[in-house]
């Protein structure tokens, strides 16, 4: 075996793992395909904050500084990231891709670019936020304006005195057009197929995301009517200013989905001053032209695509039926698949109380069942166990 456990990530999800197992005296090796510790992070776009506060966002052992403020921007993120692996004796094994893991024997084999590694347990901690899902617009390949993806968006300033159309109305979608009608682009269109549940990011002092604790675990008929009665009293109602209701409210739409509301932080005002104006969905492309599902054809010189990402786990784990039907994994935390013993997911959820806590409970549960698994497995172990007592 190269290890008792690897760990595929060093985000935080990967790093909460390792951490927490080290901690309970096993040693993880974490691989990842990126090149330091709080890549994924670093490329987002420069005005990115945590959306859930810091004292509900810090990895298991170690709190974010409160000199990063209640909201932590990208670049602290990064900091606390680097400072966590350090603290916590982590040293990834960095430009390393899992393309496909195997059930072998008592263990498992992941095939990668540089030879197979062999362990006894594996924990995919990759993140959501791992592939670029590509437009797949008809003629999206023939627009003659500039389209590109919302990873590589960075800033405003590019797009000042431009028409820009924004497609997709969730978190990362919603903040660039923020941004951009806050930063001088000459229009901002935000396209919407999935109309979202948009929801303040703080109650007066209290953030919303303490309220998405309990969501988790209320049922939507109890928990929505009063979600509905927040949105009107703290939100408005955004169909004034041309964005769709949602069909759904927040935990119903979650649990059909897997997609989380729409935290506001900018999207609402700037809607109101009329300087983001809502469009039916993309349909196709053709040359100059954005053709959307009403009908309308738009010319815009700038097409910025937040349609999300793809966790890419269907190569690497697809042929063990441990996916559902979206290609999310069907357990997280400390369960694994029957079909699948000793093969883990942590931050791979989409859950309502934000990912950094949902992180930091299943790291801590993924370590506990891993360790105790591995004590069971150790040589000797078994047999002593199962000699009969003397009466």
């Amino acid at each position: 075996m190269d290890a008792q456990v690897l760990v595929v990530g060093a985000g935080p999800a990967g790093l909460a793992t390792a951490a927490t197992l080290r901690r309970r005296g096993v040693e993880a090796l974490v691989v990842d395909r990126g090149s330091a510790v709080g890549d994924s992070w670093r490329g987002r776009y420069d005005r990115l904050h945590l959306h859930t506060p810091r004292m509900q966002s810090g990895l298991p052992g170690m709190l974010i500084p409160k000199s990063f403020g209640q909201w932590v921007a990208r670049d602290d993120v990064v900091r606390y990231l680097r400072d966590y692996a350090g603290h916590s004796g982590i040293e990834p094994r960095f430009g390393t891709v899992v393309r496909r893991l195997d059930r072998e024997d008592d263990g498992w084999t992941a095939q990668t670019d540089d030879g197979d590694l062999r362990a006894r347990q594996v924990v995919l901690a990759s993140g959501f936020n791992s592939d670029p899902l590509p437009p797949a617009w008809p003629g999206a390949d023939s627009f003659a304006g500039e389209l590109l993806h919302a990873s590589a968006y960075a800033n405003p300033d590019p797009y000042r005195d431009k028409d820009v159309l924004v497609v997709g109305a969730g978190n990362t979608g919603a903040e660039i057009a923020a941004d951009l009608a806050a930063g001088g682009a000459r229009s901002v269109r935000l396209a919407v197929r999935t109309p979202p549940n948009v929801i303040p990011r703080q109650l007066g002092p209290v953030p919303i995301a303490l309220l998405g604790i309990s969501l988790d675990y209320s049922p939507a008929w109890l928990a929505d009517p009063l979600n509905r009665v927040l949105q009107r009293r703290f939100v408005g109602d955004l169909t004034r200013y041309g964005l769709p209701a949602a069909p759904q409210g927040v935990v119903a739409q979650q649990r059909a989905t897997g997609t989380t509301p729409t935290i506001d932080v900018g999207l609402v005002e700037q809607l109101k001053a009329g300087r983001v104006t809502p469009v039916a969905a993309v349909e196709g492309i053709d040359g100059r032209e954005v053709i959307l599902a009403d009908g309308t054809r738009l010319q815009p010189d700038v097409v910025i695509a937040a349609i999300g990402y793809a966790p890419a786990l269907l190569p690497v784990v697809g042929h063990l039926g441990v996916l559902d039907e979206r290609g999310r994994p069907r357990v997280h935390g400390g369960r694994t698949s029957p079909g699948a013993p000793g093969l883990r997911f942590v931050g791979l959820s989409a859950p309502l109380k934000g990912l950094l806590l949902q992180i930091n409970l299943d790291a801590r549960s993924a370590a506990r069942a891993i360790a105790r698994e591995l004590r069971r497995d150790r040589p000797g172990r078994r047999a002593r166990d199962d000699t009969p007592c003397a009466n």
